[in-house]
């Protein structure tokens, strides 16, 4: 192929000629530091490197919404779709998928986004174009009513070939600390700190379960989100069975069901957290947690009990403070009296 180089200069634009190129670079002769472009002459349909980029809406809806971008692999357009989520009126967190496609993407031809199992897509089908210049960029949304793990491929019309797939599990949207820049320090949280630093373990740990009941005997339910069972889940070490079966009361008729999935240990450990919260209900706590495996003799275990326990530090910060009846009663007395 011959290569020149469009150079815009005060004069004008001029074609000029290139000395070499590859696969991706173009050589030329530096006359002035002004805009120049490659340029090609050619009939022939134009191929991209392709990529295909997740996004997934954060709301307190059960059901799932993703946004589907089907770009050019270049910089500056990635970067525009990013700066298009996040301008946009609703959240989203990206989802991390390897995102190159399988083939080159032929701009003007069609490619089909398909589901399994079944999911609602606007639109199915895309035109595939260099939306560079564009500043709206195309999406296609994917809904799912029941949260579920489900696959997603890219297919060309014309060939059937799959060039894109990726199968989305609930552990990749399931939401981490969101807020990594809002203060934790302060003088009394440092005070404290340094005086648990030289009381044991376990001392510390009951002090801080025990921080959750109010002086009127009425404990704070302090139920376990998604979000935490899986960060326990990470640290739970490879006696998870034990521990289900012996700690956490499950059956072993519910361990096969969980490892017959074949999945990641650490998606089996957050299952079993999972049923152990269903089978709890209203009674999965951290406190509940918390009595479950305190005695269990386990370095992995430990780390999971120091999570639990920091995890109700805070949560215990955040609940409104609850008064006693006998000190509401002396104010209302007083408001009377007075």
């Amino acid at each position: 192929m011959m290569f020149k180089v469009l150079h815009v200069k005060s004069t004008g634009a001029l074609l000029e000629y290139t000395v070499d190129h590859s696969a991706t670079h173009v050589k030329w002769h530096v006359s002035s530091l002004s805009p120049v472009g490659p340029v090609i002459q050619s009939e022939e349909a134009v191929f991209h490197h392709g990529a295909v980029i997740l996004y997934k809406a954060i709301d307190h809806n059960p059901s799932l919404s993703f946004r589907v971008y089907i770009a050019t692999n270049n910089e500056s357009f990635i970067k525009d779709i990013s700066k298009s989520v996040k301008h946009s009126s609703k959240k989203f967190m990206k989802i991390d998928k390897p995102p190159v496609c399988q083939k080159l993407l032929q701009n003007g031809k069609k490619y089909r986004l398909i589901s399994e199992p079944e999911a609602e897509i606007t639109p199915e089908e895309i035109e595939f174009v260099d939306g560079s210049l564009l500043k709206l960029k195309s999406y296609s949304e994917v809904y799912l009513e029941q949260p579920a793990e489900f696959k997603l491929l890219l297919v060309e019309m014309d060939s059937e070939e799959i060039v894109w797939k990726a199968k989305l599990r609930e552990c990749d949207w399931v939401q981490h600390d969101q807020n990594p820049n809002v203060s934790k320090s302060g003088t009394s949280g440092n005070r404290r700190r340094k005086m648990s630093s030289s009381l044991p373990d376990e001392v510390v740990y009951d002090k801080r379960m025990k921080q959750i009941d109010t002086s009127d005997g009425v404990k704070t339910k302090t139920l376990l989100t998604d979000t935490q069972l899986i960060n326990l889940a990470e640290k739970l070490g490879k006696e998870w069975v034990k521990i289900a079966i012996a700690n956490l009361k499950l059956k072993i008729s519910d361990i096969d069901a969980i490892l017959e999935k074949k999945e990641d240990v650490t998606i089996n450990k957050f299952r079993m957290l999972k049923k152990w919260q269903e089978k709890e209900q209203s009674n999965a706590t951290a406190q509940n947690l918390w009595n479950c495996l305190k005695n269990v003799n386990s370095v992995e275990v430990q780390d999971v009990l120091k999570a639990v326990g920091a995890f109700c530090e805070r949560k215990s910060h955040l609940e409104p403070a609850l008064v006693k009846r006998s000190e509401v009663e002396l104010l209302c007395r007083g408001v009377t009296e007075g």
